[in-house]
């Protein structure tokens, strides 16, 4: 079994340190470990994410690949620098504020070795809002590549925090690309378009955190404009129908505009298990 591959990080200055140190904590105990960690520095960051990121590189000098990027770009341009700066073929996705599975990247490269025309796999998630031992909801997802492609006409088929993709796959498809809210639904449109094979691990491998922040978010009425923004976007690639379209606008209609919480109802469980 090939061991090689990066870990692809984004971090921003609203960040919290004892979040991100959880994080790289949970990559430091898997059970096969990453060569590299690509980080990227999404603009300039708080004294004390300085000062965590100076302390992993000090105590792992061999493992940081810090990319500084002097303005904040949002996410989908950040992923599109560190993509390019990953020096492996194989990358895991991995967001600074979840809590990875001890062996889930053993269970992931068992899935490239298995199937060599794989180019992208994730997982289920478990989700919490104070600490993993306390779930609040979960997130399955299809199996199948078959599944997998018929379920992303209306809702996304991975779990971003969990996917481990293969570089060229996602250059082939363009790479990440700035649109807000949809950064990865429009990558995992493109490379079905441009003929990626895809799975995912019937397992919980990541722990993501959420928490009331997130449901206040994803409310109101700026909010669903950057979504209809966004979900055009994936319109115009063709993947979907005008009723496709118009379906999620309408849920997401509902769902942004209703009182925060019973929009978390809806997430943890009606959208969730």
């Amino acid at each position: 079994m090939s061991e090689k591959f990066s870990v692809l990080l984004s971090i921003y200055i609203k960040e919290k340190p004892e979040y991100a140190r959880a994080c790289f904590e949970s990559l430091l105990c898997q059970t096969i470990k990453a060569d590299e960690w690509v980080i990227v520095e999404d603009g300039p960051l708080t004294d004390e994410l300085y000062a965590l990121l100076d302390e992993y590189e000090s105590k792992y000098p061999n493992l940081l690949n810090r990319v500084p990027l002097r303005e904040n770009r949002g996410l989908g341009l950040a992923l599109n620098e560190g993509v390019l700066h990953c020096k492996n073929e194989l990358i895991a996705r991995m967001d600074t504020d979840d809590i990875a599975v001890a062996d889930r990247f053993e269970k992931q490269l068992e899935m490239f070795e298995r199937n060599p025309q794989l180019d992208i796999c994730g997982s289920h998630i478990k989700e919490f809002s104070t600490t993993p031992e306390t779930i609040t909801s979960i997130r399955k997802v299809p199996i199948t590549d078959k599944e997998i492609k018929a379920y992303q006409k209306r809702r996304d088929s991975f779990n971003h925090m969990t996917v481990m993709y293969k570089k060229s796959a996602v250059l082939n498809a363009g790479n990440y690309q700035h649109a807000p809210l949809m950064e990865d639904t429009l990558l995992w449109v493109n490379m079905i378009l441009s003929g990626a094979y895809c799975a995912n691990i019937d397992d919980y491998l990541v722990f993501a955190r959420t928490g009331e922040n997130m449901f206040k978010r994803r409310g109101g009425y700026s909010y669903l404009k950057k979504y209809k923004s966004g979900r055009k976007i994936i319109y115009q690639t063709g993947y979907i129908s005008f009723w496709d379209y118009f379906v999620t606008l309408a849920v997401q209609f509902v769902v942004a505009l209703i009182p925060n919480w019973a929009r978390k109802f809806i997430f943890e469980k009606l959208l969730r298990s």
